[in-house]
């Protein structure tokens, strides 16, 4: 009886023997060579880093402080829409509802954007009157980026109109700038809304009233050289496209240069002699030369023609009538080049055949 007692104690020792050393951990062996290194992960894309070289506080300020200069921001303009004395911003002059391309097209955010997008300014071609005064602002010429692949497609600018424009006077011509595409937003408003042709009536005289000529979108027309009235038997150098101004430049590369402080180049749109003078290395010229003296004697002879006639302030007016064909023609070019505002500087060999080939016409040269 004892030796099994004694049988039993052993036992038990010996089962709690081999429990304690399953349960311990091993002695350590030396430490094993280091595995090879792996293979480098590919770089991932840049993500706000290349946004940022454009989209940044620095930049933005700079294309607001020049946009300050600016005519699209400073509407000054000579019309008092609602009779209260005070002149009007010419957006609120503009949104007026009217059919066709409209006023709204080009003087309210809403109505450029629905046409830059939509190709109309409202539904069905029809114009509606946009909610309050819809002054031009960054967003009314800058959408959204077409593509982000700026290494490959390079950069819009975001832009809402890129392509080439279709000119809405006359659809069969379209005015291209090849790489200088950001031109065509400048071009989309800045062109005429008739034409000469459309105005002459069945019997070859022309029906003339008091809002005659282009409008004032003739800028993209006369650096093209078209659509102004050209008389048959008369040259006219600088026609299509032809003009230094616009074979060896752009909208943008004459009035988006850089700023000499804010208050030029840029979104001022106001040309610098910084960037004249990359081309014009003698100097900036400071005008076309015999532009004004025959501008003056272009308005004198339709002064004596009775097209044009002198209000109290000295202003020039247009009489309406229906007139004939060449003093009709010569009334055209005159309105256009005054629309233009640059005095014959986008396209001066052009500018001065209208008015001279004009002058000459009417004296039956």
């Amino acid at each position: 009886m004892k030796n099994s007692k004694l049988y039993s104690l052993i036992l038990i020792f010996a089962v709690a023997l081999l429990s304690i050393q399953c349960t311990t951990d091993p002695i350590p062996g030396p430490p094993g060579e280091d595995g090879v290194d792996g293979v480098d992960g590919v770089d991932g894309v840049n993500g706000t880093a290349e946004c940022a070289v454009c989209h940044n506080v620095a930049k933005s300020e700079e294309v607001h402080a020049s946009y300050l200069f600016s005519g699209h921001y400073n509407e000054n303009m000579d019309h008092d829409v609602d009779g209260d004395g005070i002149n009007d911003p010419l957006s609120q002059y503009g949104n007026r509802g009217f059919g066709g391309l409209s006023c709204t097209s080009c003087h309210t955010n809403d109505g450029y954007i629905d046409w830059a997008q939509n190709g109309v300014s409202g539904q069905g071609g029809s114009h509606p009157v946009y909610a309050g005064t819809q002054t031009i602002t960054c967003t009314t010429c800058h959408g959204t980026h077409t593509s982000f692949d700026f290494e490959n497609d390079g950069f819009d600018y975001a832009l809402r109109r890129l392509a080439p424009v279709m000119l809405v006077a006359e659809n069969s011509t379209t005015i291209d700038y090849g790489e200088e595409f950001t031109s065509h937003t400048c071009a989309t408003c800045h062109q005429p809304r008739s034409t000469f042709e459309g105005s002459i009536n069945d019997d070859g005289t022309v029906a003339v009233g008091g809002r005659f000529g282009p409008h004032y979108g003739a800028q993209s027309t006369l650096l093209e050289g078209i659509q102004g009235a050209e008389l048959a038997g008369y040259d006219y150098p600088g026609a299509d496209g032809t003009a230094v101004h616009r074979s060896g430049s752009s909208c943008v590369a004459c009035h988006m240069g850089e700023s000499t402080g804010n208050n030029d180049g840029l979104h001022t749109k106001k040309p610098t002699e910084a960037t004249c003078v990359q081309c014009h290395t003698n100097g900036v010229p400071s005008d076309v030369t015999g532009f004004e003296e025959s501008y003056k004697a272009l308005e004198d002879l339709l002064l004596a023609e009775g097209l044009l006639e002198l209000d109290e302030d000295g202003e020039t007016s247009i009489v309406s009538g229906t007139y004939e064909l060449i003093p009709a023609a010569a009334l055209w070019n005159y309105r256009m080049l005054y629309y233009d505002h640059s005095h014959g500087v986008h396209n001066p060999k052009y500018a001065k055949a209208l008015i001279q080939n004009s002058i000459d016409a009417l004296n039956g040269n």
